[in-house]
């Protein structure tokens, strides 16, 4: 079985920096801590490699 914790999406504050989860986030998509609404997604390292010609 697949923990809570691992299907957690990452954000962080584009304003203060500090990464939340999505479980922390109350109403809507809003900083806990400074109330700004600009977030963005916190993506895992993937290396694509593409074929060249």
């Amino acid at each position: 079985m697949v923990g809570e914790e691992e299907q957690a999406i990452l954000y962080q504050c584009v304003r203060c920096g500090t990464i939340v989860k999505s479980s922390e986030l109350e109403l809507g998509i809003r900083c806990p801590y400074c109330r700004y609404r600009v977030l963005k997604k916190i993506r895992p390292p993937v290396v694509k490699r593409v074929l060249a010609r």
